[in-house]
């Protein structure tokens, strides 16, 4: 199955974009390559500028204490688990107490390093990095990969409260979905949303091997779906074929 999720706001679109480059970050820091190391760097680069907006560290804050004080509800509920709620509450505190305590935005601590921030002045230019133009930064590129990847682990630490607050609330918002099978004929499918209910993430699962490619359309009263596929040249065309998947539609 292939996943795909769409925000239905512009905090959850801020969320997602985060998530995915953190999750890029990892993966590149895990590997030896000087280019790969060069890339994680262009990653937390472009962490700190989707993270740059004022109000992204007190509206996480925000979410995560109204998290606390939903899940506080539960209390005393006979179907829930005291121990799992004590868990999540645990993961909850935790995000919180950690972004509480950074200091300014997501990564603030790095633009005082005059080196780093040379890289970030270039690093956006083609070609911009090479050795006559960053001779400093070439010569890091040749050192050991443990000692590489130490430096990328230093720096990215400053991110880290940012990514486990990212982590807890993404993983709230998607448990509190319920997933179900929909039919969507000749590839069209629509569906209303109930008012009086905020839905905030649309996740779709398809089955691999179909080579469908949606597009996602939604707003608070309905949610729209087309199945499209790519000709020889890339382009999207519709599917016109009926066809089913999961949707998930969390609030």
């Amino acid at each position: 199955m292939i996943l795909y999720e769409y925000p239905f706001n512009e905090s959850i679109r801020t969320m997602l974009r985060l998530e995915h480059l953190f999750d890029r970050l990892g993966q590149l820091i895990g590997r030896e390559a000087p280019v790969d190391h060069h890339f994680a760097l262009a990653t937390i680069f472009e962490i700190m500028d989707v993270a740059s907006r004022a109000d992204l560290k007190s509206d996480l804050l925000k979410d995560l204490e109204r998290q606390k004080a939903q899940l506080n509800g539960y209390r005393g509920n006979p179907s829930i688990s005291e121990a799992a709620l004590d868990e999540v509450l645990g993961r909850v505190d935790h995000a919180f107490n950690g972004l509480n305590q950074l200091p300014g935005k997501a990564g603030a601590a790095l633009t005082g390093n005059e080196w780093l921030m040379s890289i970030r002045s270039r690093i956006s230019i083609p070609g911009g990095t090479c050795e006559f133009d960053l001779p400093g930064y070439y010569a890091w590129q040749k050192h050991e990969p443990a000692r590489r990847r130490a430096d990328l682990m230093q720096w990215a630490s400053t991110l880290m409260p940012l990514a486990e607050a990212l982590s807890v609330l993404l993983g709230l918002l998607r448990d509190a979905g319920v997933p179900h099978k929909v039919v969507a004929p000749l590839g069209q499918f629509q569906q209303s949303l109930p008012q009086g209910r905020v839905y905030q993430l649309l996740r779709l699962r398809l089955p691999d091997g179909h080579d469908f490619v949606p597009e996602i359309s939604g707003h608070r009263l309905m949610v729209s779906i087309r199945l499209m596929r790519q000709d020889a040249e890339g382009r999207l065309k519709p599917a016109a074929e009926d066809a089913s998947f999961e949707l998930t539609l969390c609030a």
